[in-house]
C-alpha cells in the first residue's frame, strides 16, 4: 500500500511538473515567437557602442532624410503558404539592371532598413524593403526567424527578376535579417543573386534563445526551450533545431560578407566568426570593434558604406 502511495506521489509531481512545463512553454512562445510587440527576451542587456564622428553622425542623418523624402511603390505577394506578403520598392532612375533586397531585424519593420537605402540607391540599385511575415503590414501570426522568411525571399528574389527585370541581385539583413538572407543563402538560388551580406546575424535559433534565456532570464536551457520549440512546431510548423544559418550556409555559393560588433550582447560575436568558418564559397568578415548590436553603420557610416563598395566591386 506505501509502494502504491509513493508512486501516486511520484506521478502526481510528474504531471505538476509537466503542466507547469507546458504552461512555460506556451509563455515563451507568447513571447518570443508569436506575433506581438517588443519583449525582454529580445532586448539587449547592455550595448557598448563607439562614439560617432561627427562626419558619420552627419552621413547616417542624410541617410535617414533621403529614405523619409522617398515615396515607394507598396508591392505584395502570396507566399508558398498563402500569406500576403508586403515590402516597399524605390525604382532607380538609372536602368542598370541591379536590385537589393533590405532584410530587417526582430519586431521590426523594412523602414528600419531605410538608412541604408541611399547608399545603394547611389550605387545604382532598386530597392526592396519586404516586411518579414509576422511582421509590419505583412500577414502571419507567428515569427519564422528567418526560416519560413528564407522561402518568402525565394519567392521576393523570382518577383524582382520576373517584373522588374533584376539582373543582378544582393540581398543583405539585420540581425534576423541577416539570420534570413544567410538561410537562404543555402537554396537553390537564380543565377541573378550575386551576393550576400549579413549584418549581426546568430548562427542558430536554438543557439540564440539558449543565449537570450541564460542572458535575460538566467535560465538553463533544458528543458524550457525543447518544450518551447515542440509548441512552436505545433504552432508554426518548425523547430529551433531546424532553424540554423550555420547549417545553410555550408551550402552557400554566393560571395558572402560577414559583419559584427565586436561588442555585441545580443548576439554573440562568437556567432559571427561561426558562421564565417562554417561558410561556403568566396567570404569575407568584418569585425567591428567597439560596435554593439547592428551598430557598426550608425558608428562607422562613411567605413561601412567603403566597404560595402569594395564588395560590390568585386561581385558585379
Amino acid at each position: 500500500m506505501l509502494k502504491k502511495r509513493i508512486w501516486i506521489s511520484l506521478a502526481s509531481v510528474m504531471m505538476i511538473l509537466l503542466i507547469a512545463l507546458v504552461i512555460a512553454g506556451n509563455y515563451f512562445y507568447g513571447q518570443g515567437i508569436k506575433r506581438g510587440t517588443e519583449i525582454e527576451i529580445h532586448k539587449e542587456a547592455t550595448t557598448v557602442n563607439a562614439e560617432a564622428s561627427e562626419l558619420d553622425q552627419s552621413l547616417l542623418a542624410e541617410a535617414k532624410a533621403w529614405y523619409d523624402e522617398q515615396d515607394p511603390e507598396i508591392l505584395d505577394l502570396i507566399s508558398y503558404d498563402n500569406l500576403r506578403l508586403r515590402a516597399k520598392y524605390i525604382q532607380n532612375e538609372q536602368q542598370t539592371g541591379k536590385a537589393v533586397i533590405l532584410a530587417h531585424g526582430f519586431r521590426n519593420t523594412g523602414d528600419d532598413m531605410g538608412k541604408l537605402a541611399k547608399f545603394y540607391y547611389q550605387e545604382g540599385f532598386n530597392i526592396l524593403l519586404p516586411d518579414a511575415r509576422g511582421h509590419g503590414d505583412s500577414e502571419g501570426k507567428y515569427i519564422g526567424y528567418g526560416w519560413h522568411e528564407r522561402l518568402d525571399y525565394l519567392d521576393w528574389i523570382q518577383l524582382l527578376i520576373n517584373e522588374h527585370g533584376a539582373k543582378e541581385i544582393l540581398l543583405h539583413g539585420n540581425s534576423m535579417g541577416a539570420a534570413t538572407v544567410l538561410m537562404t543563402s543555402g537554396e537553390n538560388l537564380p543565377d541573378e543573386v550575386k551576393g550576400i551580406v549579413a549584418d549581426s546575424g546568430y548562427s542558430s535559433v536554438k543557439a540564440e534563445l539558449q543565449h537570450q534565456l541564460k542572458n535575460i532570464y538566467h535560465l538553463p536551457s533544458f528543458p524550457l526551450l525543447n518544450v518551447t520549440s515542440v509548441i512552436t512546431n505545433i504552432k508554426a510548423g518548425y523547430t529551433f533545431e531546424e532553424a540554423s544559418a550555420v547549417k545553410q550556409v555550408k551550402k552557400n555559393t554566393r560571395p558572402l560578407f560577414i559583419i559584427h560588433g565586436d561588442a555585441d550582447d545580443l548576439v554573440p560575436t562568437a556567432m559571427g566568426h561561426e558562421l564565417y568558418e562554417a561558410a561556403d564559397g568566396e567570404k569575407e568578415l568584418w569585425i567591428v570593434p567597439d560596435a554593439g548590436h547592428t551598430k557598426a553603420f550608425d558608428n562607422l557610416t562613411e567605413e561601412y558604406e567603403n566597404r560595402l563598395k569594395e564588395f560590390l566591386d568585386a561581385i558585379l
